[in-house]
Formats: structure tokens, sequence, C-alpha cells
């Protein structure tokens, strides 16, 4: 390992000069990090999807397995390393080292930069689509088994984001409705029963003039012989999109694949005839009030395109704010539910927390970083991203009870994983030293016992 020691002072910053001498050998600031491995192992995950990646190379000449290179990258992610450039910069990080089981110490250093980037650029069509049916296949049958292959309710949403690109990758094409070159990730995530979270188990890159339904048959049917293989054939299955997916064949794919769907629909002439009286009862509402108002009806309606009718359920409000004018906010869903109008309504409003999970792909673990020329590397990041939120989705699940419950990833990564730890190994044990006075000790212990750590 090259050294790197410098030495800095401040001269007159404290009560006494201060020097700060990086001089600490076998040390990391991802010491927390040891819980991705964790959460892995009790998962499979990164095990499931590199069995399924073919190694082309000759066996005599790998000195890194497919499988680490996919550890290392995924793990890297949730660490906060997007780049594979990172994998230089922490080549010898004795942590990231010992999360591939080597020796922390003076093990073989991690994969660099190139050949990671040859790594990307071998995955093939077959591979990606296998890594995906494995990803999906481990959170549902992780899930399952959770909930003892018994569930009164699982939802899907699928919902596609925007991922701006800045070069001439393949199939980054312009996009007039984000006005900017981009790619059309389809983001895939499940809920079960009346649970807040909605576990990712899908993304989809597509090109950036995809139309919302794009792949979107493939991934529902996939997902849905899943959970019925883990759940039972007769699980109910309820599916909520946008308005992008309220075209007539796919209302009639839905509909022939038997499941529940709640679907936003666009408004038109007709309709806002139809909700004329419900919103001139609203604006009195609102006008007495002085606040927003909001009342819910529904019709029979059926487009040009449509066989039949279908029932829409319309939402009739006029929103208020402070030292603003009054504003009609009609909106309209189709579904084949019976529930009452408002609480159709209410199901589709639940969206908002596929939502929160797509900002935390982007923010929090970068889903975005996809630079490379050519379209099948970028799937491939994608695909590693989505690993590393299973995990970090995993691991706040585990914390249920903490500080930390309810915490974003990037919140998780700061106060669980950025964790200073020197490394010692005798001959029996690896030994982390880790700090005393760490503020999130308590969630920190408790994860670690529930990825199988014992008390000391």
């Amino acid at each position: 390992m090259q050294d790197t020691t410098q030495t800095l002072l401040f001269q007159n910053l404290f009560l006494k000069p201060v020097i700060a001498a990086f001089d600490q050998p076998y040390s990391s600031s991802d010491g927390g990090a040891i819980m991705l491995r964790g959460v892995d192992e009790s998962l499979g995950l990164t095990d499931a999807m590199a069995r399924v990646f073919l190694d082309p190379r000759q066996a005599g000449k790998v000195a890194h397995s497919m499988r680490d290179m996919l550890r290392q990258r995924i793990h890297l992610i949730a660490c906060g390393y997007a780049d594979c450039n990172d994998s230089d910069r922490l080549a010898d990080d004795p942590i990231q080292k010992l999360m591939l089981d080597r020796d922390p110490i003076d093990g073989r250093s991690l994969a660099s930069q190139p050949t990671l980037s040859r790594f990307e650029n071998a995955a093939t069509r077959r591979d990606l689509l296998m890594m995906a049916h494995r990803l999906a296949e481990t959170v549902v049958e992780h899930h399952a088994r959770r909930l003892g292959n018994r569930a009164n309710l699982i939802t899907i949403d699928l919902d596609p984001t925007d991922d701006p690109t800045h070069g001439n990758q393949q199939l980054s094409l312009f996009n007039g409705h984000y006005d900017t070159h981009c790619y059309l990730p389809l983001v895939g995530t499940l809920t079960f029963n009346d649970e807040s979270e909605s576990y990712v188990f899908a993304a989809v890159l597509r090109g950036g003039v995809a139309s919302a339904t794009d792949g979107a048959e493939g991934v529902l049917t996939r997902i849905i012989a899943k959970l019925q293989l883990a759940f039972g054939a007769d699980v109910p299955l309820r599916v909520r999109l946008d308005g992008g997916y309220a075209k007539p064949r796919f209302l009639e794919y839905l509909e022939a694949m038997g499941v529940e769907y709640v679907v936003g629909f666009p408004g038109n002439s007709k309709l806002d005839k139809r909700i004329r009286r419900l919103l001139g009862r609203v604006r009195m509402m609102s006008k007495e009030s002085g606040e927003t108002a909001t009342l819910f009806g529904e019709t029979r309606y059926a487009t040009r395109s449509w066989k039949r009718k279908r029932r829409i359920v319309m939402k009739a409000e006029v929103v208020r704010y402070p030292d603003r004018e009054a504003r009609d906010n009609p909106r309209y869903v189709v579904t084949n539910l019976t529930d009452t109008p408002e609480a159709v309504y209410g199901v589709y409003r639940q969206r908002g927390d596929v939502e929160n999970r797509i900002k935390e792909l982007h923010h929090g673990l970068e889903m975005d970083r996809t630079s490379c020329m050519k379209f099948l590397p970028n799937q491939l990041r994608v695909l590693m991203t989505a690993a590393s939120f299973v995990l970090m989705q995993e691991m706040r699940r585990l914390l249920a009870g903490t500080d930390c419950a309810r915490a974003q990833v990037t919140t998780m990564r700061e106060r669980l994983l950025k964790m200073a730890a020197w490394v010692t190994r005798s001959a029996r044990r690896i030994v982390l030293h880790l700090p005393t006075n760490s503020a999130w000790l308590n969630a920190w212990k408790h994860l670690a016992l529930q990825v199988g750590a014992v008390a000391g």
C-alpha cells in the first residue's frame, strides 16, 4: 500500500496548535458498512444475481470474480461511492476488502476502475434479464417468508422517472416533456397489506422517448407470476399507476390479468362537463370556509377507443393558499374497485410514497449515473443501484423501534455506515475498533443484532 501520510498544522485556530496527521494505517471511514454484508447475507441478493452473470473470461486469468465485482459495486453505491473511479481511491480500504471475504490487512486490493469498466461492458441482454429476475425473486421470496406466505393485499406500483444525460449515450434521446436528452427508467415497487414502505423490485432503463407503457406489461406479467407462486394464486393484487397508463390496450391487459387497478386519467371536455356541478358545490364550500374544499363523485364513461364504459372517480377540489387566488383542481381516476369514490381516490393518493422511493434512488444512491456510451452497461448500473436500495430498505425495516426507523438512505448512511474504524487482526480474529462516542450507537447495536451479531 502506498504511503499517503500528510500532516496539516492548524496554528492559531484552537487553544493550542493542532496537527492533523493522516498516519493511521488499516483504518476506514466506512466501519459501519459491515451491516450491508449482514443484510446481503440474510437476503442472498448479490449471490443470487452473480450466479446468473455468465463469466466469459479464461478461468486461469481471473483475479476478481464476477460475484466480487458485483458485490463491490453494489456495496460501494450504498456507501455513497457511485462512480467506478472511487474504487481506485478505496483500493485498500480494509472494510471494503473485508466485505469481499478478503484479509483486511494484506488481502488483494479491490478491483480497479478499468477492471470494473470491463465488467460492466461484459453484461449481455441475457445476463441483465436473468439478474433482474433474481432481484425480483429475492424481494418477493424474502417478504413471503417474513409474512408467512400470506398477505391480505399486495399493491404493485410502476412509475417512470427521468434520467437526464449529458453525452451521446445509446438511446439517450430528446424528450419534449422534460425538455432535455434523457433516459426514462421504469421503477417497480411492492407494498404489502397496509405497510407504509414500498419495496423496490425492478428498475428498467428505457430510451428517452419511451411511453409510460413500454415494457410495463412484461414487468407486470413476471411479478404477478412470482407473487402468485409465493403467496398463492388467490392473493389479492392491486396495480396503481399514473395517467400515462390509461390506454385502452393496457386497461384491457389489466382486466385480463384479473387484478384490481387504480389508474390516473387525464381530463377532457366531456369529463369536465360531468364534474361541473360538483365543482360548483365545492366553490361555494371553499368560499364560505375560506379554505381548500374537496368533494368526490363518480361516473360511467368510455372514450371512443374503449370497447365499454368504465368507472371514473372524480375529485372536485378548490385549492386556497394565503395571498393567492382560489384555484380549481379537478382530478380523475379510472378503476375497477367498488369502494366509495373518496376511498378509491385515497388509494390512488398513496402513490406519493413511491415517488419518495424514487427520490431516494436518485438523490441517495445516484441512479442517474448512467454515463456509459452503451445502453446495456447503463442498464447494469441502474440494476446495481436498485440492488443497493433493496439492501438499504431491508436495513431500514430492521431498524424498526429505533431513532432511525424512518431515516432516508442518506441519513442511514451518515448515521450508521460512515463510522471511523481501525482494523486489527490476530491469528484467531479480526477486530474493528469503533468510536466510543457514536451518536447513534444504540441503533447500530440494534441493527447488528438483527443481522446476526451476538453480544460479547
